[in-house]
């Protein structure tokens, strides 16, 4: 496999304190399948969409007990450099690069305005497998309150040239690789319709094959609707918390409704 290029998104994963609770809501909501938990690696569990690797569930390291959220890995060449780099623009290292055996290696971070993602440098383990099917990744955004931080900082880690969306009334940008020129993040402004106590994150968003069903079975099993469902351009979709706080949307693309947004070039 060819590895992708730097700044991609290549990975996913979360924390939970209930493990088998998380395996049994997303199992029921995305169709995950679960293999088994390693426990030379913390009990870290893959989930599996279609038989394919989607994403991974770990229950918390001792003293990280806490609210649970979706880990975005970004791809990297060097984990070293990147780290490098991550610090040099103004970021918080908060996981050294850590060689995971012959998977690869991971590094985790906080951005300057406080949206945490991790690092991979892979090996045997290259990320996503499952593409476009139900329970794959598909997308994800930064939220954040302070986007001119956000942006000056992603675009100096990673090779990625900035759009910004046309005759819209939300701040929303899209990173593009510079290597091949593929879309590969959003950034959009939290408004005040964010309770204050609500961090920067990043959001992830999962292929469904009917959103509407996806957002009974989640709220039926505890979770939490925040957004939708609605249609986009992109499909139909709605944003969701599990019920153990972690964010994350739903999207299923069959749906599409309206124009592509128009994207102009920052300066």
């Amino acid at each position: 496999m060819t590895a992708p290029p730097e700044g991609t998104p290549i990975w996913a994963d979360a924390m939970f304190s209930e493990l088998e609770g998380a395996k049994s809501f997303y199992g029921d909501v995305l169709g995950w399948t679960f293999g088994e938990a390693s426990s030379e690696y913390g009990n870290y569990t893959q989930a599996f969409a279609d038989g394919k690797a989607a994403a991974a569930v770990v229950p918390p390291m001792p003293g990280q007990e806490g609210h649970s959220a979706w880990c975005l890995y970004l791809a990297s060449s060097d984990a070293e450099a990147t780290v490098g780099r991550i610090r040099d623009n103004g970021g918080e290292v908060l996981l050294e690069p850590m060689r995971v055996g012959d998977f690869g290696t991971m590094a985790l971070a906080r951005e300057p305005s406080g949206a945490v993602f991790g690092v991979w440098q892979g090996g045997t383990h290259e990320g996503f497998e499952a593409n476009g099917v139900p329970g794959a990744y598909c997308w994800a955004e930064v939220f954040t309150r302070e986007p001119e931080k956000s942006d000056a900082f992603f675009t100096a880690v990673f090779p990625y040239r900035t759009q910004r969306m046309e005759e819209s009334d939300v701040d929303f940008v899209v990173f593009r690789n510079e290597e091949g020129g593929e879309p590969v993040l959003g950034r959009m402004r939290m408004t005040d319709d964010f309770p204050p106590e609500v961090p920067s994150y990043i959001n992830v968003y999962f292929v469904v094959d009917d959103c509407d069903e996806a957002v009974r079975r989640a709220t039926d099993r505890g979770g939490v609707l925040r957004f939708g469902p609605m249609n986009s351009p992109f499909g139909r979709f709605a944003a969701l918390s599990d019920p153990q706080g972690a964010a994350f949307t739903v999207l299923d693309p069959a749906k599409r409704e309206g124009d592509m947004p128009k994207l102009s070039d920052v300066s």
